[in-house]
């Protein structure tokens, strides 16, 4: 039976939403096995026998260590409709993340401005700048604690603001990196990507206007089980080449 390289959270003709795995690209990764989008557009057209091209766009992107909710448009007036929903703020992201040590407050707001530029290790890295930094943009994230034990805590995200790396600057440049991103200063490993997960996205239907929330499934290997508890420790794989 063919499957999925992602699992299918809904699709009609309009849409396609799945749940990305960590460890792989969005888009533009590394080759055809390394991008989402490229592997979900040979599952379409081998599933639906089409003969030509694949038209799948690429709306918005999660990170590749991060698991979650991605949505791709099917034809190019729906993706047209969702960009602008994202461009202009009007897309609604909920992400869940496990950091460590645990922020002060239990809730609040992360307001910064935030530079984007290449990495040490490759890909793009993001940092806290100044006002008058004309690289500079606006970042904005509303957070509420879910859970906490001990020096860790399960934080629920809320961003305003689209930026590179966003939610994971403002948490590590506050001292509570997400678990396993050690590219932002966590100094504990997750096997897999990061404790970060695209949990929730609510976005107005292409066609129909009626507003959908797609809502990913917690992964088996988070660290919070929601029936059980805290799922620690937890087994560490080999050392990173580098930190994602």
């Amino acid at each position: 039976m063919l499957r999925p390289p992602a699992k299918v959270i809904f699709e009609d003709n309009h849409i396609l939403v799945v749940n990305k795995p960590a460890g792989l690209a969005t888009a533009h990764g590394k080759g055809p096995e390394d991008c989402l989008d490229h592997l979900l557009r040979d599952w379409i057209k081998e599933r639906d026998k089409k003969p030509g091209n694949v038209f799948l766009g690429v709306v918005h992107r999660i990170d590749r260590p991060v698991s979650g909710v991605v949505l791709f448009a099917k034809t190019s007036k729906a993706a047209s409709r969702i960009a602008a929903q994202f461009r202009d703020g009007e897309a609604k992201k909920t992400y869940w993340a496990i950091v460590e040590p645990a922020p002060a407050e239990t809730e609040g707001i992360m307001e910064d401005i935030l530079a984007v530029g290449p990495g040490e290790y490759g890909g793009r890295i993001a940092w806290v700048t100044t006002a008058d930094d004309p690289e500079g943009k606006p970042s904005l994230t509303e957070f509420t604690t879910r859970k906490r034990l001990g020096k860790q805590a399960w934080l629920e995200l809320n961003p305003k603001t689209g930026r590179t790396h966003q939610l994971r600057i403002q948490l590590g440049s506050r001292g509570s990196p997400i678990l396993g991103d050690e590219r932002y200063g966590a100094k504990k490993r997750y096997p897999w990507g990061i404790a970060l997960l695209a949990r929730t996205l609510t976005v107005e239907h292409p066609t129909s206007g009626k507003m959908e929330t797609f809502t990913a499934p917690v992964p088996e290997d988070w660290p919070y089980d929601l029936g059980k508890g805290w799922n620690f420790p937890m087994p560490q794989p080999p050392p990173s080449r580098r930190p994602f």
